[in-house]
């Protein structure tokens, strides 16, 4: 799993390069030709997918503007493998990657192999954009993880992706934390890697409040559930109470009465555990249900190390009643990579932290994870806070 990469603290490039680029073999490592092809819904990307979209970022931002006399390895993968950079032109359509049955699962390993033999001296001119690869790479290691999960779900069979995964429980009681409040600096300062969506930094007024000392239980959430709360409009946003009615929701995704379906295959619910799939509609509803509120994305940042804080990265991320819109004096970073968060910044909800699934290396305060107020299958949970 994810939680077992690290990477030296020392600014060693071509060892980040190369850890990130073996990590992301071993995430395949088990599977199928046949389960790195499928795609179980078009929000989720075949494993196949992701081991060459990563690849496509390096052979076409470094290698193809930065290496002289560079070969590409296969002219159709510049369509093929483009996700969403229009500046890049045409793709494959998104809905339709599990369509790819070719080029196969050795060809794409084949791909990477050729690519990173290329990258084995970084030129000096694309340095910045080798590091910006190697934490693309690290979001698209969680995301195979999260979709391989959602395909083996629809398999009556059940399998497990993975054996040896820790549960991620948390016993200790709740207690509310008084965090900061007023004038307070939010945002990365500069000095190593971050997205330009999570500067510049700025400040922020915050009004007292409290903030939950851990994330919300599969025992609260069952909780919530036999007190009617999927059934009450009164705890649910308008939109949010549309869509749960037209998609039937009445429990977490991947729940089934007391067991859930997990990396490790269907398990027994640990009720000390943070619940995780629920999306931000669910997260919203519960809050209310609590007599309490989802966090803004600056009052979850301000309460990174305060004392009594447990669970902020490495167990799930966390929803915000927060936005992805730009910090003040936003810009993108220029050239066509200034796409990959700018151009989202528009009907999308931030989560804040980290989940177990996350290489740990890229979790940071100032991350601003962000998706659809109706997305389930990443480990997307909630931390509560209240007014003063």
């Amino acid at each position: 799993m994810a939680t077992q990469q690290r990477v030296p603290a020392v600014d060693r490039l071509a060892e980040v390069f190369t850890s990130t680029r073996c990590h992301s073999i071993a995430l395949v490592n088990g599977l199928s030709d046949a389960d790195a092809t499928v795609q179980s819904m078009p929000d989720a990307s075949p494993a196949k997918w992701h081991l060459a979209h990563t690849t496509w970022f390096f052979e076409t931002f470094v290698l193809r503007d930065h290496a002289a006399n560079y070969r590409v390895f296969d002219p159709a993968y510049h369509y093929l493998f483009n996700s969403y950079y229009d500046g890049e032109g045409g793709r494959h359509a998104r809905s339709r990657r599990g369509m790819l049955t070719r080029p196969s699962l050795d060809e794409i390993l084949a791909y990477r192999a050729h690519v990173d033999a290329a990258l084995a001296h970084i030129p000096d001119a694309a340095r910045d954009l080798v590091e910006l690869g190697c934490q693309h790479e690290a979001q698209h290691q969680e995301l195979l993880v999260t979709d391989i999960l959602h395909l083996f779900a629809q398999n009556p069979l059940m399998p497990a992706y993975r054996n040896n995964i820790a549960q991620q429980s948390q016993p200790q009681p709740l207690k509310w934390i008084k965090s900061q409040s007023g004038l307070v600096e939010i945002g990365h300062e500069g000095g190593d890697f971050a997205f330009d969506c999570e500067g510049p930094r700025h400040r922020v007024v915050i009004e007292p409040h409290t903030i939950a000392s851990r994330l919300v239980s599969n025992a609260e959430w069952r909780e919530f559930m036999t007190d009617g709360g999927y059934s009450r409009p009164e705890y649910w946003l308008s939109d949010g109470w549309a869509w749960r009615l037209s998609e039937g929701i009445t429990a977490p995704l991947y729940w089934q009465g007391d067991q859930t379906f997990g990396l490790t295959g269907l398990q027994p619910i640990d009720w000390n555990a943070p619940v995780v799939h629920v999306s931000h509609y669910e997260a919203d509803a519960f809050a209310r249900w609590a007599d309490a509120r989802l966090p803004t994305e600056f009052e979850w940042e301000a309460a990174v190390g305060l004392e009594g804080i447990t669970h902020m990265f490495d167990t799930a991320w966390q929803w915000t009643s927060s936005a992805f819109l730009p910090y003040p004096r936003f810009r993108a970073s220029p050239g066509t990579v200034g796409e990959y968060n700018g151009k989202f910044m528009s009907g999308q909800m931030v989560l804040r932290g980290s989940s177990h699934a996350t290489p740990q290396w890229t979790a940071r305060p100032t991350v601003r994870n962000f998706f659809p107020p109706t997305a389930r299958w990443q480990f997307s949970g909630l931390r509560l806070a209240r007014d003063l």
